[in-house]
């Protein structure tokens, strides 16, 4: 073990203690739900502790939805270069509290795990930078700057539009943008590609009223079936894959690839259901691969193609009535929330506007259909030739023993392509404690303890590796 990493394992303990501190604190930034006062005091533990680590000037700045962002600094040594550290510290609510095993605002150790809400998504990754800082002290070689955003979660872009308004608190040389993970527990890895989105509401009509469906069913057009056979035109028949008249859907991702049965196991199919996607002919006779090394690279119709590499609708909810309290009626308006997400190279407005036509020209029977956007976020992708790049290879190797691996991800993160377009020349690293089985955002959310220890002697080991590297 290195130096840094007997100091990583000896703080371990202080780590839990942190963990269980702000998994406490009921961070949901929805005051519909929540107390604000407990965004403002998680905001504030954050920022206490970012001034025990050794930062200059930490403070809470309001941003425009109302909630606060973490803000300091810590000037580099001369001539050296300065990294950005970002992470969030509000959190997905608890959704059903019933269906978890314990309750997820306190910290449970179960099986070598530790669970709680926010415990991998994202306060993982503020315990993760602490423990790295206080292992270096006094000895860290660049600039740093430091964010945690106070609503990422509630994707509102509040965090997006003031960096965009203040610039210059951002400016750095290399982000470590800290709301990903890795592959699976033991393998280092770096999200390079994330996937943009549009969505709409579309709403059909086909009646004044509802109608008594003895007196009018048959002849009289049900708005709720016509919703069914549009919702249904964007999907291949056989397959389910995307179809979006208008955009293409046949892309190819060229990293680490994605087992099928291992993603059926993470994504929780159940026994006897196919993938859906241009990889549901494959997947279904796959047996198991070779996991997510990069010799796994995707080949084309695979499970990473449709995940990080092709368009992906999804139906996010639909406006109907409802099976309890139902009557013998035939609806005459309803509506669907439509989620569409775009890969890089796509301009999510250009995809907003094909599945607007394409609902638009497949509704059926004549009905009456209007579209009404929802916005959209662009889709990012890393360059990787940078020195910040081949710091983390050589980090991630000397820690996990083995290779970078390059991942995608279907999720937005803004935050990334604001960052890009602010600050061209930064390069920009997504990564994080989290991996498959930690369920963010869903009941009994984990981490393992071991990728907290692991990734935070990377991100040690990595600024000392990107200031050696940009002397040379």
């Amino acid at each position: 073990m290195t130096e840094l990493g007997g100091k990583i394992s000896a703080l371990m303990p202080r780590a839990r203690r942190d963990l269980a501190e702000l998994v406490a604190i009921p961070s949901v930034a929805d005051p519909l739900q929540y107390r604000p006062q407990e965004c403002r005091r998680a905001a504030q533990w954050v920022a206490d502790a970012f001034t025990e680590a050794g930062f200059r000037d930490v403070h809470l700045a309001e941003t425009p939805d109302g909630s606060h962002a973490v803000l300091g600094h810590r000037p580099p040594p001369h001539g050296a270069p300065t990294v950005l550290l970002h992470c969030h510290y509000d959190v997905h609510p608890p959704l059903d509290e019933s269906a978890w095993t314990s309750p997820p605002f306190t910290l449970t150790e179960r099986d070598g795990r530790w669970y709680g809400r926010g415990a991998a998504d994202c306060k993982g990754n503020i315990v993760m930078h602490l423990t790295a800082l206080r292992a270096l002290g006094e000895d860290i070689p660049v600039g740093l700057k430091f964010v945690a955003d106070g609503s990422e979660e509630q994707g509102t872009g509040a965090l997006e539009q003031y960096v965009a308004e203040h610039p210059e608190q951002f400016l750095a040389d290399a982000a470590l943008v800290c709301d990903t993970g890795n592959a699976e527990a033991g393998t280092g890895s770096a999200t390079v590609s994330l996937r943009g989105r549009a969505s709409l509401v579309v709403t059909v009509e086909t009646l004044r009223r509802p109608v008594h469906a003895g007196m009018f069913g048959g002849p009289a057009p049900d708005a709720l079936a016509a919703l069914i056979q549009l919702l249904a035109s964007l999907r291949d028949p056989d397959t389910g894959a995307t179809r979006v008249n208008g955009l293409d859907c046949a892309g190819s991702w060229g990293g680490a690839g994605y087992d099928a049965e291992r993603f059926r196991t993470d994504a929780g199919v159940l026994d006897g259901v196919r993938l859906t996607g241009a990889s549901a002919s494959a997947a279904a006779s796959a047996g198991p691969g070779t996991g997510t090394g990069t010799e796994g690279a995707a080949a084309a119709g695979s499970v990473a193609d449709d995940l990080w590499a092709r368009p992906a609708v999804t139906v996010l909810g639909i406006d109907c009535p409802p099976v309890v309290g139902s009557r013998e009626a035939v609806p005459a308006r309803v509506r669907a929330r439509v989620s569409l997400r775009v890969p890089p190279g796509t301009e999510p407005a250009a995809a907003l506007a094909a599945l607007t036509e394409h609902l638009t020209d497949a509704v059926p029977w004549g009905a009456r259909v209007s579209v009404e956007p929802e916005g959209a976020v662009a889709p990012f992708r890393a360059a990787t030739d940078g020195p910040a790049y081949a710091a983390l290879g050589s980090a991630m190797r000397q820690v996990y023993g083995k290779p970078l691996v390059f991942l995608g991800q279907g999720g937005a993160i803004p935050l990334c392509t604001v960052l890009a377009e602010a600050f061209p020349r930064a390069e920009i690293v997504l990564m994080g404690v989290a991996e498959p089985s930690c369920r963010i955002h869903a009941p009994d959310e984990s981490v393992d303890p071991a990728e907290i220890e692991h990734m935070a002697h990377v991100e040690a080991l990595f600024l000392r590796e990107y200031a050696a590297a940009r002397r040379r």
